[in-house]
């Protein structure tokens, strides 16, 4: 049985509880959607699952979009489908409903991922695509040295990329999505080269990881990153990025076709 909160989220994160601002910082990326839409191919008709406020849904597509979190119902734009209140493990569709299916930064967040993917299975003729991030690489962005805690939240959150592959069956592939430097959605790497952004605190809620870490993580990492900003510590070690256009960290899409 799937736990859900009275916002009904459902998985580890209440969306409840984090902010009427999500959406302002996690505005879809245009060059990220080109990616989307390459690994969607001429579908038609498509599934998002985890929807939330409806980010990377095409006009190109007829979507159908499922979000069990009321919260984030309520932040989609007046333009888009109306969310379906209802969860990855349990969807209310019949077998191969839809040419395609996507879901786009959720499936660290469902209860249960393998049911949530052979029920995307499931309901899907064609490719099913997964926008996550590669677990094993997490660790390795800057953040790491100022707040481990949270990459390490993110690391054990993040499905194993091979149990994602399982679950859909099929035939699979891998692609790293590259971050542009001036990236609209405000995930932790999407900051890889403007550090002073992860000390807005609104910018942080945004990231569903920093949810699970004390004031205590999020002083310390404040002060630290302050501190080295200051000396320039950080530009020392990190300013390359300031300039860099592309950055490939652990941004990936899983895409299974039957």
């Amino acid at each position: 049985m799937t736990t859900r909160t009275t916002d009904g989220s459902a998985g580890g994160v209440d969306h409840g509880t984090l902010g009427a601002d999500h959406a302002s910082y996690r505005r879809p990326d245009e060059r990220i959607a080109r990616f989307i839409a390459e690994a969607l191919g001429d579908s038609r008709t498509v599934l998002n699952v985890g929807a939330g406020a409806g980010s990377y849904e095409s006009a190109g597509h007829t979507v159908t979009a499922v979000e069990p979190s009321e919260s984030m119902r309520a932040q989609r734009h007046a333009r888009l489908t109306r969310a379906i209140d209802a969860v990855a493990e349990h969807l209310p569709f019949s077998d191969g409903e839809f040419d395609a299916a996507m879901t786009l930064f959720s499936v660290h967040q469902w209860s249960d991922v393998r049911s949530g993917l052979r029920e995307m299975r499931r309901v899907t003729r064609g490719p099913v695509v997964v926008l996550t991030c590669d677990p094993t690489l997490v660790r390795d962005f800057w953040l790491y040295r100022y707040a481990p805690e949270v990459l390490d939240t993110e690391s054990r959150r993040y499905p194993p990329l091979a149990e994602l592959t399982a679950a859909l069956g099929g035939t699979g592939t891998v692609q790293t999505v590259p971050i542009p430097l001036d990236c609209t959605d405000g995930f932790n790497e999407a900051y890889y080269g403007r550090p002073e952004m992860l000390l807005d605190p609104a910018a942080r809620q945004a990231c569903s990881a920093w949810s699970f870490v004390d004031d205590r993580v999020r002083e310390h990492f404040d002060g630290s990153l302050r501190h080295d900003l200051d000396s320039g510590a950080w530009d020392a070690e990190f300013g390359h990025l300031r300039g860099q256009p592309t950055y490939d960290g652990s941004l990936v899409i899983v895409r299974a076709t039957p």
